[in-house]
């Protein structure tokens, strides 16, 4: 799923492009991505764009009248930016905006399709889809240790709660909590004064740092490859790899879709997490640090 910085980069990209510019029209390849009723899709055509913002996870394109178009990628969905009346591309393509200069198409390549497209009328009817997660890059120390301490929870779970902090999800959480040097499963009511504060600067720094880095790598051109998975990230989609710190290989945690990344000398003195998928499975043989898990793959073949 696009995160904060593939979020930013989209609206810098799109800034240059269409703010200014009249849509003409929308043109829907799936009637389920548009999830609203009123005000009809049909009143945004012959607008102009006069901004653009970001609602956690949201991007929400403003036209004149306060009209807005919320667009939520999810996890499979993806922008790119076409010549004026470009087609749809087969089953993957949602929507087309098609603006006097170009036409913006909402992807989406896979089976179970979450993205979506809403209108909304004013600044009330927008709000309504803002989660109230805390924005890190623009609040103090202290607003994010009360918004860290106001549930008991993991981190992992914590940092990607859009409730709690905005547009944190599965591959900036287990960057911004291998920079702090934070186990993903510490509950957030135990962290130290100390501990609260390396995780605000991480988290600011990640955050901050993969948005320049996206946005430079671009070089002005459209964001085409939005992906949770980098050759330069140090612990997210790194399972066995040597982390780039200490050299331990990278650990990871299984649970429903998703896969938690850490390094078990850098986060967790050494220890491993269990996985629930395998820890159910082993009970007692499950390896308790690293050592011992070295151990077990060299004689028994597993867990790996």
């Amino acid at each position: 799923m696009p995160e904060l910085p593939d979020l930013t980069v989209y609206l810098r990209a799109l800034e240059a492009r269409i703010v200014g510019h009249r849509l003409e029209r929308v043109r829907l390849g799936s009637p389920f991505v548009l999830r609203s009723v009123e005000p009809p899709l049909s009143n945004a055509h012959g607008k102009r764009v006069v901004g653009l913002r970001r609602l956690g996870k949201r991007l929400a394109i403003e036209l004149e009248g306060e009209f807005f178009l919320v667009i939520h990628l999810m996890v499979a969905g993806r922008l790119q930016w076409k010549a004026a009346g470009a087609k749809l591309p087969g089953k993957a393509g949602l929507a087309a905006f098609d603006f006097d200069d170009g036409t913006l198409i909402l992807t989406e390549v896979s089976t179970k399709k979450r993205a979506s497209l809403h209108c909304a009328l004013g600044e009330p009817a927008l709000r309504q889809f803002d989660r109230g997660g805390l924005e890190v890059g623009t609040v103090h120390l202290d607003a994010f240790a009360e918004r860290l301490r106001s549930e008991n929870h993991t981190l992992k779970r914590t940092l990607t709660d859009p409730r709690l902090f905005s547009a944190i999800g599965n591959a900036y959480s287990d960057e911004i909590l291998h920079r702090a040097r934070l186990s993903p499963l510490k509950q957030t009511k135990t962290l130290t004064g100390e501990e609260i504060a390396r995780l605000y600067e991480a988290t600011r720094h990640v955050l901050s740092e993969w948005t320049e880095r996206l946005w430079t790598e671009l070089g002005g051109a459209w964001p085409e490859k939005v992906t949770a998975f980098r050759p330069e990230m140090a612990a997210h989609g790194k399972h066995k790899q040597p982390c780039p710190v200490c050299g331990a290989p990278i650990q990871r945690i299984v649970h429903a879709e998703n896969e938690t990344n850490y390094c078990s000398k850098c986060q967790n003195q050494g220890r491993l997490l269990a996985d629930r998928s395998l820890s159910k499975l082993l009970k007692d043989d499950w390896p308790a640090t690293l050592d011992e898990l070295e151990e077990y793959v060299a004689t028994r073949g597993g867990p790996r």
